[in-house]
């Protein structure tokens, strides 16, 4: 899972292209406020941005490469803000 600030939603789409990343579940105008230094993203007058999520699954072995590229991302500009999770999927259907 990947969550965002809007303004970085060609970054993501990007990235997810570039690993061979196709199927995706997508969330926009998500509200939130990150646990270390971010600001706020409740789209308000006060607190305008707002954020994206992205959900997929993908191969094992594609996580560390594209934990790295979140890391890239978040490096450029860290007040705009991205962050990645991963959950270990034991079944689906």
């Amino acid at each position: 899972m990947i969550i965002y600030n809007l303004a970085l939603t060609e970054k993501v789409e990007y990235t997810l292209e570039h690993f061979g990343i196709r199927g995706y579940t997508q969330w926009d105008n998500v509200e939130g406020m990150g646990s270390k230094t971010g600001v706020p993203h409740l789209g308000t007058h006060t607190w305008p941005e707002i954020n994206g999520v992205v959900i997929t699954f993908v191969e094992p072995e594609k996580v560390p490469p594209l934990l790295e590229a979140v890391r890239r991302i978040d490096a450029i500009n860290e007040e705009v803000g991205i962050r990645a999770f991963v959950w270990a999927i034991e079944q689906a259907v």
